[in-house]
């Protein structure tokens, strides 16, 4: 054990008369770690900077729609709401998602649950009934907190989901009103009628 410290000790002792001969070393090395690290940081705020870029000029047409997976749908969807001005929404659809595959927090605070139904076919698939409203409408305020609810199809919906949304407060986004969101720069809260009043006001407000 001795010998061992020994050894080390006079490596650690050579190590520094060394560097003490040669005092540029230390400096050399460290002006790398420090463009590395500035490089390095650059990079993150280029990437960040073509991210938004991105994000903002995200657009989709309805046959892009249309041949997505559905999962691959729910993160079309996320895209777009970050697009619009959430940028912490987030794809949470999956085994025990309770009825949100999509969750984010608008401009002015309110709290968004989305429901996402693809139908492969379109507007030719089978519509969007009550029973999936009916889990929505369980969870999207009790159990996720939602401010404002609504399920988004590339189809469409039977007359019964559409008065059943609007007699508990859901909002339904079918293949029309998808096509003008995700086509467009417009946020969907624009696109949609009578939605609770922030809970906050924007920053330029």
């Amino acid at each position: 054990m001795l010998l061992v410290l020994a050894v080390v000790w006079s490596l650690v002792v050579g190590a520094l008369r060394w560097l003490a001969a040669h005092p540029w070393v230390p400096i050399a090395l460290l002006l790398v770690a420090v463009a590395a690290g500035g490089v390095w940081a650059h990079r993150r705020r280029e990437a960040a900077r073509w991210n938004r870029v991105r994000e903002q000029g995200l657009r989709y047409e309805m046959p892009q729609i249309d041949a997505l997976h559905h999962r691959q749908f729910e993160e079309a969807v996320r895209d777009l709401m970050r697009r619009d001005g959430c940028p912490e929404a987030i794809q949470v659809g999956g085994a025990g998602d309770n009825g949100a595959d999509v969750k984010a927090t608008d401009p002015y605070g309110r709290r968004w649950v989305i429901q996402c139904k693809h139908r492969k076919a379109g507007l030719a698939g089978s519509a969007v009934g009550t029973p999936d409203l009916h889990v929505l409408n369980g969870t999207g305020r009790p159990v996720h907190n939602g401010d404002v609810v609504v399920l988004v199809t590339n189809g469409r919906f039977t007359d019964k989901a559409v008065a059943f949304a609007r007699s508990q407060r859901l909002y339904l986004v079918d293949r029309h009103l998808l096509a003008r969101w995700a086509a467009d720069s417009t946020p969907l809260w624009e696109l949609l009628n009578a939605l609770p009043s922030p809970r906050r006001p924007t920053s330029g407000s």
